[in-house]
C-alpha cells in the first residue's frame, strides 16, 4: 500500500503549509498531518478498511470496496476525503480532485484533527493505531495459516455480530487497558521480558507475548477445545454491556479465538467515538473549511466551484439526515446565540416574540462557546442540549413515514417535539436496541440472561435471533433475551436448535 501512495509536494505542499499556520491562527490544536496523495481505486482500498491498509483479511472489506468502486465508476460516490484519527495524523488527497477540492479537503481535514485531539470522547483513543491494526493482521493471517480460513473468517463474522454490545465507559479506560487485554492479567508480568526492545510499540510487545502463552499452552494441553466453565453471579459485574468482554474472558473457547474477539474489542472500541460523535465531528470539520475558504482561502475564481461543491456536501437528503449539515448549521446556530446572548434566563423567561427576534446583547462569546461545545459533547448531548424549537423551524426539518397505501414515503410530522425525539432515538446506541448480559447462570443452568434495556429502539426479532445463535456458539450454552413485546415482557429462548418465545 505503501507504494500506491505519495506525500504531497510543490504547490500542493506550499498550500498545506499555508492552511495549516491559517488554522493555528484560528486557534485549532491537532497533531502533525500528513497528507498522502493517492488514485480513486487506492482511496476506495483504504475506505472499505477504515482508513487502515494493513488490516486483517475479510470478506467485508472486498465487498465494501466493490460497492465503492461501482458507485464512483457510475458517478453515485466520491471520496473527496479521508483522515484517520492518529499521531501524526494521516489523511488522503484524491489525485484527480481540482485545487479548488484540495483546498476544500485541506481545511476539512484540520477541522477533523483538531476534534479527535480535543474531544473529550476521543481523549483515550489509542493514537498509534496504525502499529495496533498491522499487528492484528498479522496474527489473524497467522491463525488462518494455522487453523484455516474458514473457520478464522468465520468466527470473525460471529464475533462482529456483536460489535454494537459495547459500553460507552470503557472509553474513559487508561489508554493502554483495551491493548494489555486483561483477559491475559496472568501473563503480564511477562512483559518485563522485552526491556531489551525498548521502544517497540505496545501492540508488538502483545504480539510476542502472545506467542509465549502459545507455546506454554501447547505444552499443557493438546486438545484444541477447553473445558466449558460455569460463571457464578460473584464472578463478574451485572447487569454487563460489555458483552464481547465478558464472553473473551469466560466462554469457553480457545486461546485463538479469544484472542481473535479481544482484537475485534479493541478496534470497535477505538471507532467508537467515531460514531458517537459523527454529527458533530463532520459539522466542525465543515464549519471550519466554510469559514477558512471564504475568509482567507479561496480565489475569487473559485467562488462557484466552491459554492457548488460545499452545497453538494451539505445537502439534505429526502429519506436521511445528513451529519454535515445539521452539524455544521448547529455550530453555526450556536456561535449566532451566543454572540447575541440569546441563551440563558432572561431570554428563555421572554414571552415577547417580537423582543424575542431581535435579541441582540453583543455578549460575543460565539466562539468560545463553539469551541467549548467541540471539547465536551457527542451527538446525544449535542442534540439534546442544542436543537431547538426555532433551529428546527429554520431547517424546515420533520419526520416522515411509508404510506401503505399510496405506496410511497409522506410527512407524519412537523411538530418539534416529535422530530427531536425520533432524531434523538436514531443516535441512541447507532440505533441498535440497546442489550445488557443480566445473569451468566440463568435459572441456575449456565445459560446467558441478556436484557433488552428499551429506549425507543424495538427489537428486530430476525436479527436478535440471528446474533443470539453467534453467541451460543461462543458461549456453548442456551441464550435467553428478554424483551418488551406490545407492553408485555417476554423471554426469547434459543437452545441451538429454534427460538422459542415465553410471556411473563
Amino acid at each position: 500500500m505503501v507504494t500506491r501512495t505519495k506525500t504531497i509536494s510543490g504547490e500542493l505542499l506550499e498550500l498545506k503549509e499555508e492552511i495549516e499556520q491559517l488554522a493555528k491562527d484560528y486557534g485549532l490544536d491537532f497533531h502533525p498531518v500528513i497528507f498522502e496523495m493517492c488514485d480513486y481505486d487506492t482511496i476506495n482500498i483504504l475506505a472499505s478498511q477504515g482508513g487502515f491498509p494493513t488490516r486483517y483479511p475479510h470478506w467485508r472489506f472486498g465487498m465494501e470496496y466493490d460497492q465503492m468502486s461501482k458507485n464512483y465508476a457510475y458517478g453515485l460516490q466520491k471520496i473527496y476525503e479521508m483522515v484517520i484519527n492518529t499521531n501524526p495524523c494521516y489523511a488522503y488527497l484524491l489525485n484527480v480532485n481540482p485545487m479548488v477540492d484540495q483546498k476544500i479537503v485541506m481545511c476539512h481535514v484540520y477541522g477533523h484533527a483538531d476534534f479527535f485531539k480535543n474531544n473529550f470522547w476521543f481523549k483515550n483513543t489509542n493514537k498509534k493505531m496504525m502499529d495496533v491494526m498491522a499487528n492484528h493482521g498479522t496474527k489473524i493471517r497467522r491463525y488462518m495459516e494455522k487453523y484455516g480460513q474458514d473457520k478464522v473468517e468465520s468466527f470473525i463474522d460471529r464475533v462482529l455480530s456483536l460489535e454494537n454490545l459495547l459500553d460507552i465507559n470503557i472509553l474513559f479506560e487508561k489508554p493502554d487497558s483495551l491493548a494489555k487485554r486483561e483477559r491475559h492479567k496472568e501473563y503480564l508480568e511477562e512483559e518485563e521480558d522485552f526491556d531489551e526492545f525498548e521502544g517497540t510499540s505496545q501492540a508488538l510487545k502483545t504480539f510476542i507475548s502472545s506467542k509465549k502463552r502459545a507455546t506454554q499452552a501447547k505444552k499443557t494441553s493438546n486438545k484444541e477445545d477447553e473445558e466449558e466453565v460455569v460463571i457464578t453471579e460473584d464472578d463478574t459485574k451485572f447487569p454487563n454491556k460489555d458483552i464481547m468482554k465478558f464472553l473473551m474472558e469466560n466462554a469457553p473457547i480457545t486461546e485463538w479465538e479469544s484472542d481473535v474477539i479481544g482484537i475485534l474489542r479493541e478496534e470497535a472500541y477505538y471507532f467508537l467515538p467515531q460514531r458517537i460523535t459523527k454529527i458533530m465531528n463532520e459539522g466542525w470539520a465543515s464549519y471550519w473549511h466554510s469559514k477558512m475558504m471564504t475568509q482567507k482561502v479561496m480565489k475569487a475564481s473559485e467562488v462557484i466551484d466552491f459554492a457548488d461543491h460545499h452545497a453538494g456536501v451539505t445537502a439534505m437528503s429526502r429519506k436521511n439526515i445528513n451529519p454535515y449539515k445539521i452539524g455544521i448549521e448547529l455550530f453555526r446556530d450556536i456561535e449566532y446565540r451566543w454572540n447575541t446572548g440569546k441563551f440563558g434566563k432572561e431570554y428563555l423567561d421572554c414571552t415577547d416574540m417580537a423582543q424575542k427576534a431581535n435579541w441582540d446583547r453583543e455578549t460575543n462569546l460565539g466562539m468560545e462557546k463553539i469551541f467549548d461545545v467541540r471539547r465536551t459533547h457527542n451527538d446525544i448531548t449535542f442534540i439534546d442540549e442544542f436543537f431547538t424549537k426555532e433551529f428546527c423551524e429554520r431547517q424546515k426539518l420533520f419526520t416522515y413515514k411509508f404510506n401503505n397505501r399510496t405506496g410511497r414515503f409522506e410527512i407524519d410530522s412537523k411538530e418539534f417535539e416529535e422530530i427531536k425525539s425520533k432524531l434523538l432515538n436514531a443516535l441512541t446506541n447507532f440505533g441498535s436496541p440497546v442489550i445488557e448480559l443480566e445473569s451468566a447462570n440463568y435459572s441456575n443452568r449456565g445459560e446467558l440472561l441478556l436484557r433488552h434495556v428499551h429506549q425507543g429502539v424495538d427489537l428486530d426479532l430476525n436479527l436478535a435471533q440471528e446474533t443470539m445463535k453467534n453467541i451460543f456458539h461462543i458461549w456453548k450454552r442456551p441464550i435467553n433475551l428478554a424483551t418488551i413485546s406490545e407492553d408485555k415482557e417476554s423471554i426469547l429462548h434459543f437452545d441451538g436448535k429454534e427460538l422459542k418465545a415465553e410471556v411473563k
